[in-house]
């Protein structure tokens, strides 16, 4: 199970931290995406984290502004969002992936098989 939370509304400019807290499985053998779902639109990559938290990658938008975590002690991972713009109003999701983090697969939402519930981040202009 992945449970994501820690989204809000917030100014443009502005920064929030969402958490996935992680449970039923061996968290430290995944790697692990956030994606986000905008009104009208597909599921998007935001970016991913290899299962050692040794490799990050995100989408070109995101590059420089969020920044993904893990602690696989507490089982959780992050997504750090700062300088946050009016285009990143999504719900975001975490999900789960046996795919490396940096490939094109860990790209493609149909690569994860668990994700959580989504936290809804609104960001006002």
């Amino acid at each position: 199970q992945l449970q994501a939370y820690g989204g809000g509304l917030v100014q443009a400019g502005g920064s929030l931290r969402l958490s996935c807290a992680a449970s039923g499985f061996t968290f430290s053998s995944y790697n692990m995406g956030w994606f986000r779902q905008g009104p009208g639109k597909e599921r998007e990559f935001v970016g991913a984290i290899s299962w050692s938290a040794s490799n990050a990658f995100y989408r070109d938008s995101v590059k420089g502004r969020f920044t993904i975590s893990r602690d696989n002690a507490n089982k959780k991972v992050y997504l750090q969002m700062n300088s946050l713009k009016p285009e990143d109003t999504a719900v975001y999701y975490c999900g789960r992936t046996t795919y490396y983090s940096g490939s094109d697969y860990a790209r493609d939402p149909r690569r994860y098989d668990y994700w959580g519930q989504g936290t809804l981040v609104t960001v006002s202009s």
